[in-house]
């Protein structure tokens, strides 16, 4: 009984009757009913049980990252199929292999295209939250037929894709395509035919979304971070962001900042970290010094540092 009723508001008797089943208390004298609709919130099965007991009446939440969302009960698992005797080891993986072949076409794909997506969302170390939203749209596929003809991995890449731009995580082509190991130009032309036929809007990823994975990476200062962001503001002014790729400028501006802050970095070492070439992180960066006016100053920074070592 709850501890802070103690006697009834109406006749103030102390003969309270507490119904468990209903979540109710009566009053025995005037039969006023005082609660109702009461939660339990006691340990259910009441007193001492084992933690290793699998309790039936609880199970895992509803996840459309799972083909059946949860719901599906499986006839048993092997290990304990195989505890009981031989006669009825026998009947019962019957039954699991039947339950296995009456499944439909679609539930057998989403049991496979689901495995495949959380194995790739677990390397690209994706939130749960851009899962499910990868999971949603990979079953608006599936339901409209537009898997025919493409191979599972390439949707399921590119899902995933689609789920990171619609969520702002940033994650390259080139990132997504060595998780899945589907080629990059598969995985874009996959990837523009499902927005199309979706009418999935994606706003075009921005240079900015780059710069704080690929600086954490790199182990640059929050210095060299915030410069690499106002080289980024000035080049979106002087309309040097436009036509190229994102990761691309991102990387070259960290590159400058990195040299204008003395923590010197490699173009090799900051190319592997944004999936692009040398070539392409010397052409940014040369476009940045030069438009932005920025080579004067890293010729100074140069000079100090050599007469330092000298």
């Amino acid at each position: 009984m709850s501890d802070y009723i103690k006697r009834c508001p109406e006749c103030e008797s102390i003969h309270l009757t507490h119904d468990e089943q209903r979540g109710e208390i009566i009053c025995n004298e005037c039969g006023l009913l005082i609660e109702e609709k009461m939660v339990d919130t006691g340990q259910e099965g009441g007193g001492q049980f084992d933690k290793n007991e699998k309790k039936g009446r609880g199970g895992a939440p509803l996840s459309i990252q799972k083909f059946d969302k949860g719901l599906t009960t499986n006839v048993g698992e092997i290990s304990d199929i195989y505890k009981l005797e031989s006669g009825q080891t026998r009947k019962f993986l019957r039954l699991k292999k039947w339950q296995e072949r009456v499944s439909t076409s679609i539930e057998r794909n989403l049991r496979l295209a689901m495995a495949e997506l959380r194995r790739v969302a677990s390397f690209l170390n994706l939130p749960s939250v851009v899962r499910d939203e990868s999971a949603r749209v990979y079953n608006f596929v599936l339901q409209r037929g537009l898997v025919r003809g493409r191979s599972m991995e390439s949707v399921i890449a590119a899902c995933i894709y689609a789920a990171c731009r619609s969520y702002n995580i940033p994650r390259t082509l080139d990132e997504i395509a060595t998780a899945s190991d589907v080629p990059r130009k598969e995985i874009g032309r996959t990837y523009r035919f499902i927005i199309r036929k979706l009418g999935i809007k994606v706003k075009p990823s921005s240079p900015k979304d780059y710069i704080s994975r690929f600086s954490s990476i790199l182990h640059l200062s929050p210095k060299a971070q915030n410069e690499a962001l106002r080289i980024l503001k000035k080049a979106d002014v002087s309309e040097l962001t436009s036509g190229r790729g994102p990761a691309g400028i991102a990387a070259a501006a960290l590159y400058v900042a990195a040299l204008l802050n003395s923590e010197k970095k490699t173009q090799r070492e900051v190319a592997d970290v944004a999936g692009i070439t040398e070539v392409t992180i010397r052409n940014r960066y040369k476009e940045l010094i030069e438009k932005l006016e920025i080579e004067d100053k890293l010729k100074e920074i140069e000079a100090k540092g050599k007469a330092k070592t000298s």
